[in-house]
């Protein structure tokens, strides 16, 4: 039997939305977490990219909203504005078709909060969206008032962490009654996000849906290497060949997207820009005009890889690898959805070589390929000894102290020093392990 969304009891609104989404059934981690949801248990929720979590969520509860109530019902944080936003639109699409009027307010930083608190005093919202540091201001102001919710959400937790904003989820959480409904959407349960859980959360029920590939298999995963080729060139290349539809084109840092973007444009190109340095203003008018389909190129930072959803890239190239790898898989996840072929391009250089190994060894399979005369063929393979099993690197007390201490800020190419420093360290202990091993064999 074919489940539908209809079986889950949901208003008419709800499901005029979802026909306007021209969803046709729920999705494997929809249907085991509304169902969980209209149970009343405590859900942490795991799935992959493009699962349809943020519905598998929203729906439910809002299902739930009583009208006119004029109290917070429903709160929930994202760790970033532009996911933020997005849940925000994706509420406000669902909540069109109402009977009654349902108020969806966002807050994030950056935007008027002299205005938002004048608001806040006349009515409160039945759904308050925001980042963490705005809302928990809010709260403690006493101006937004959390502790009426009957449910709190939050997105990308592990995220949330690694941004450093679970204290102020924690503070938010607080407010709210012992019977509230706890929700914790993550890629990850990261050990320290293990507190929190045991401390707001009862008797969770784990969801977790399997990810059966670690790339779509809808996705063409290309490598590229720039040995004695110019990075830029190769990039304006791909761009060329063909006609590709929407590109999402990853770089590591702000300034090489700036920089990149400049030449693209230089070139003639309509190019977009995703990154941490845009101001709130500036970072809505982007979002809203990648969505509008106003650019065929966006350079962004991995700001755009992890939960934002950008509809129809066709292409997405990494001009870099990233520095955190686990990022790999995010940004290669913006193609390949909807039942939609994608192409994903890697470009590297020899210093990536550590990188890339890392990359397969996840279970990533690459197509070599390169640039001929305005044509990407097939490359020969990387060389023989790139697929020897490297020894295991030995621990170096200075060079881990190092890396301990990198944080999320720190000076571009400061993890690939620490990488390289740690090569280095081992290459050499390997030559006087071998001159040793000759030395022992002549005597």
């Amino acid at each position: 039997m074919t489940n539908t969304f209809e079986q889950f009891k949901l208003q008419p609104y709800l499901l005029e939305a979802i026909d306007e989404l021209n969803f046709k059934e729920p999705t494997a981690i929809q249907t085991e977490v509304i169902t969980q949801v209209q149970s009343n248990r405590d859900i942490i929720g795991q799935s992959k990219t493009g699962s349809g979590k943020t519905h598998a969520f929203l729906l439910p509860l809002l299902n739930q909203l009583k009208e006119e109530a004029n109290e917070v019902q429903i709160v929930i944080t994202a760790p970033s504005r532009e996911l933020a936003e997005q849940l925000y639109q994706a509420t406000i699409q669902l909540t069109a078709h109402a009977p009654w009027e349902i108020q969806v307010s966002r807050f994030m930083g950056g935007m008027d909060k002299n205005r938002q608190i004048e608001s806040l005093q006349s009515s409160q919202p039945d759904v308050a969206i925001g980042t963490p540091g705005r809302l928990l201001d809010l709260v403690k102001s006493n101006d937004l008032k959390t502790y009426t919710a009957f449910a709190m959400v939050v997105d990308e937790a592990d995220m949330t962490l690694d941004l450093g904003f679970l204290e102020e989820v924690d503070q938010i959480a607080g407010t709210l009654s012992s019977t509230s409904q706890f929700l914790v959407f993550s890629a990850t349960i990261p050990q320290k996000l293990q507190p929190f859980l045991q401390k707001y959360m009862n008797d969770p029920l784990k969801i977790e849906i399997e990810n059966k590939e670690i790339i779509s298999d809808l996705v063409d995963n290309w490598l590229i290497s720039t040995k004695n080729r110019d990075r830029f060139n190769l990039i304006y290349d791909l761009l060329t060949i063909g006609n590709p539809y929407l590109v999402l084109i990853f770089a590591n840092t702000k300034e090489t997207v700036e920089e990149l973007a400049k030449k693209l444009a230089e070139k003639g190109l309509n190019v977009g820009t995703l990154h941490g340095g845009l101001d709130s203003r500036e970072r809505r008018r982007m979002m809203r005009s990648i969505h509008q389909l106003d650019y065929q190129y966006i350079v962004a930072t991995d700001l755009a890889a992890r939960g934002i959803d950008i509809e129809g890239v066709s292409h997405v190239i990494n001009a870099e690898v990233p520095q955190d790898l686990s990022y790999f898989v995010h940004r290669v996840g913006r193609t390949g959805r909807n039942n939609i072929p994608g192409i994903a391009i890697t470009l590297y250089s020899p210093g990536d070589e550590e990188d890339i190994q890392t990359i397969e060894n996840m279970g990533i399979t690459f197509e070599e390929k390169t640039i001929k005369n305005h044509e990407i063929v097939d490359a020969p393979q990387r060389r023989s000894d790139r697929k020897k099993p490297k020894q295991p690197l030995e621990y170096d007390a200075e060079i881990e102290g190092m890396a301990h201490k990198a944080k999320k800020k720190i000076k571009p190419g400061y993890k690939r020093k620490i990488r390289a420093k740690r090569r280095k360290k081992n290459q050499q202990k390997r030559r006087q392990e071998n001159r040793r091993n000759k030395n022992k064999r002549r005597r």
